[in-house]
């Protein structure tokens, strides 16, 4: 059995559409600006709080990002924070009250600006690699998934990687690799959000965008049939190790039942 396509795999990503934006039930919130310290003293007050401050700024259930970096100029800091959404951020201010930097840093400067913002869908670029990584890793809690999309972007076996992104902060991904089979086929596979956006319909949008993307080609899923249900996947007889009531697929009627698959090498290596 070969791939319909006849390319050995080496499917090229379709284009897709930069900037497409997800609609959430409430926007995220992204501080940016800067720390001015008036002085060496301050500075040095600035140099003794902050690391605790972004440690357990980092640490907040709804906060995705907190990057904090002296500029050329020492005595100014360039922040940038993002939030899943306003009560997110309201509790980020309320930690501060008891906090050692709410206290003891009011005479530091602050220029930042707050933005209402809404994630965006676009293809995976080369400067997002080590945040799909770390995505990955946060989300299933081990290394399998992240290692996974790797060997599979060595192997040149990805097909389509999609990132949901906000304010430079990758919080969604979604991947799909060939599979040989008697019809153009494709594995949805890893689909991963960040905690803290979960249930808010980044995992949908990343899904239905895969799909559209690859509309003529069957796509196969391991996962809860309840969840993909809801995107057309329903359970195929097909020959593969992961055959069970979990392994479903949408556009597959031209695989005869029984007929068997075979996923990209990188699967049988996690």
């Amino acid at each position: 059995m070969t791939c319909a396509c006849g390319s050995h795999h080496r499917h090229v990503q379709p284009i897709t559409p930069a900037g497409e934006e997800i609609i959430l039930d409430a926007p995220m919130l992204s501080l940016s600006g800067q720390l001015r310290c008036s002085d060496l003293g301050q500075l040095l007050k600035a140099l003794e709080l902050l690391p605790e401050h972004a440690e357990l700024s980092r640490a907040e259930p709804g906060n995705l990002r907190f990057d904090l970096a002296q500029t050329d100029n020492p005595l100014i800091f360039a922040l940038n924070e993002l939030y899943a959404d306003d009560e997110a951020f309201q509790a980020h201010r309320t930690r501060l009250r008891g906090a050692r930097w709410g206290a003891e840093s009011k005479g530091i400067g602050r220029a930042l600006e707050l933005h209402e913002i809404m994630p965006r869908l676009r293809a995976e670029m080369y400067h997002d690699q080590d945040a799909i990584s770390e995505l990955l890793l946060r989300v299933f809690g081990g290394p399998e998934e992240a290692r996974l999309v790797d060997m599979l972007r060595r192997d040149g076996h990805l097909a389509l990687s999609l990132v949901a992104e906000a304010a430079g902060t990758v919080i969604g991904h979604v991947a799909l690799s060939p599979i040989v089979a008697d019809i153009p086929a494709l594995a949805l596979a890893p689909v991963a959000v960040h905690p803290a956006m979960q249930g808010r319909g980044i995992g949908s949008a990343l899904i239905r965008a895969a799909q559209e993307a690859f509309a003529d080609h069957a796509i196969i899923v391991l996962g809860d049939p309840d969840y993909y249900g809801r995107f057309g996947f329903a359970p195929v007889d097909l020959a593969s190790p992961y055959a069970g009531p979990h392994l479903m697929g949408t556009g597959c009627d031209g695989l005869p039942p029984g007929s068997r698959i075979a996923h990209a090498p990188a699967f049988s290596m996690i």
